[in-house]
Order: structure tokens, then sequence, then C-alpha cells
């Protein structure tokens, strides 16, 4: 059964997009939790296997052939990140609205449907989830907590707004963020960019089922510089401020040596002129890193590097499921 929406016709309701990425044990349970819901529209579901390195492709292999609803295969040939394989579903994806989740059962299969109607029908362009108590470790909160402030500083967004994987998108929203092919995507920057039709609810947060985060200190470094550097000028601005800083300050310190030895005393000795050096050097080392990671960046882009590369795509089969 297909949907009208904003006046075009979309195969299915709602497409569910999952990035996979060491989901053997709790993906199969996800799907039919999922294969179960009754959406206006109809429901299909979308499986990145994102350069998994244990056996869910076999798993979602399985589950392309005995899903009772569609379901998309995508095998990414390698590990390219959370939201590059987001990207990957979200091209696959045929719904008039799209949902993304995990794979590890923390977002409840049973809050799809009331965070698809509220976008529905409240005629949203993106609809966040937001958690009154978060089950992840106290490390991966606090990592997300300042991933947020940055994100309040860095972009276009309603201040305090929870930025969460477990969002619904237009497909209007959705078919203007996969134009990007850059190598560093991020979903919620791209989103900012489109629309400022954004609202969010309150929905539970579960333990993990199996095994422990995929994202580690090292992952969550790597979201914030593409947030950073992808989405805003300001660190630049921020390397002229430091900039500027530092030579009001080293101005100063030449006046205050200048007055010293006018009045004639002997200027203050290794130790100031140390401490100095030091602080300079430092703010600039900190600017070339920023421009580095520009540099760099744009090198990258510039040489074509792959946003994902997708070795194998299982089509969805219609079966005929509609509410």
């Amino acid at each position: 059964m297909s949907l009208i929406s904003a006046g075009k016709e979309y195969p299915v309701g709602l497409s569910i997009v999952v990035p996979v990425y060491r989901g053997a044990a709790t993906v199969g349970a996800l799907v039919e939790a999922l294969s179960a819901l009754k959406p206006q529209g109809g429901i299909e579901i979308v499986l990145v296997n994102d350069g998994s390195p244990d056996n869910s492709g076999d798993v979602c292999r399985a589950l392309q052939q005995s899903a009772t609803v569609p379901l998309t295969y995508i095998e990414h040939a390698r590990n390219f990140g959370e939201h590059n394989a987001v990207m990957s579903g979200l091209r696959h994806a045929r719904g008039a609205y799209i949902i993304t989740m995990d794979d590890d059962l923390q977002n409840p299969p049973e809050e799809v449907i009331r965070l698809y109607d509220h976008a529905r029908l409240g005629n949203f362009d993106v609809v966040y989830t937001r958690y009154a108590v978060k089950e992840h470790e106290g490390w991966r909160n606090l990592g997300s907590a300042f991933a947020n402030w940055v994100a309040d500083q860095l972009m276009d967004k309603p201040k305090g707004l929870y930025l969460s994987s477990f969002r619904c998108m237009s497909a209007l929203a959705v078919s203007e963020v996969v134009k990007y092919r850059g190598p560093y995507p991020y979903v919620d920057g791209l989103l900012m960019q489109v629309t400022q039709r954004l609202d969010s609810i309150e929905v539970k947060h579960f333990a993990r089922a199996e095994g422990r985060s995929n994202y580690t200190m090292r992952r969550l470094i790597r979201l914030w510089m593409n947030l950073a550097t992808n989405f805003s000028v300001l660190p630049l601005r921020m390397a002229i401020l430091a900039g500027a800083g530092m030579g009001v300050l080293g101005l100063l310190a030449a006046l205050y040596v200048i007055i010293e030895g006018m009045m004639g005393h002997t200027p203050s000795g290794w130790a100031s002129l140390m401490t100095v050096t030091l602080l300079i050097a430092g703010v600039q080392f900190l600017i070339l890193g920023v421009l580095g990671e520009y540099v760099g960046r744009s090198f990258m882009s510039a040489n074509g590097k792959p946003q994902g590369v997708v070795r194998e795509v299982l089509p969805a089969r219609d079966k005929g499921h509609a509410p």
C-alpha cells in the first residue's frame, strides 16, 4: 500500500534504516519486532552492514530472504562509520518518512509508530528523540552531552535540541541530505542546513541487550571533528581571535619591558621569557592544527575519498505488507 505525502506518492509510508556493526546477536530480534508494526502506508527495512567483522552479513542475508516485510540489504566493502552507513541506507529508502535507529535494541521498536505519527501528523521534516534516562555508560553520556553542546555552538539549530541517532525524517529532507557526496558526512549537520521544521519527543531507552557499545572515545572524537570542521568556520574564527589575543599580550609585554628598562631596572629574565615563548608557541601550534585539519579534509575530498563503497545490494522483495 502506497502513501501520498506532499502531493507525491511513495511505495511505502515508513522506511527504517539500520546501520549494522557487530549486530549479529541483536539484528534478528530487531527485524522481527519491526516487522510486527503496522504503520500508515506500510513499512520497509533497510539494513546496512558497515564492514562488520562478525557474521552480521550472513545474518542479514538470511533476514532479507525470510522477513515478512520488504527488506533491503546493503553491504559496505569496509567500515566507513555510522553516518556514512546511514547515508548509504537513506539512498535506498523508498518511504515518505525514514527513521534511523541502532541495531542494539536500545531504541524500543514500539516507539517507532509514535515517532512516525508525530512527524507525519505534525508535518515536521525532522523529529528527534530524547531520553528521560539514558542507559549508556557514564563516559558515553558525557561524550554525547559534549557533542550536543558543540552542536549548539557551531550549528544553526534550536538551543537544547538533543541530536539523537533515533530520528524520523521526511522524504523531502532526506532527498536533500543525500546530495552530499563528501567523505565526512554528519547527518544532523546536513539536516540543519535543509529545514527548520524540527521537533522532538521523549521515548524510552533500554540497556544494551548484547555486548558493549561500538562507540569508542576515538570514534566520538572523529564525530566532533566532522561536526566542527565540516559545518562551521567558527574554529577558524576562534584561531584568528587567539592569534589577535596573543598579539595584544605580546605588545603589552613589550611595553612593560621598555618601561622597565627606562626606569633603570634590569628586565625580567629567563623564566618570564620562556613562559611567554611557550604560551605563544602553544597557541601557534593550535592554530596550525586547526588550519591543517581543514586543509587535510579539503585535500581528501578533492582526491575523491569515497563516502562509502557498496559491495552488494540485495533489493527488497515486496511482500504485500500493508496496515
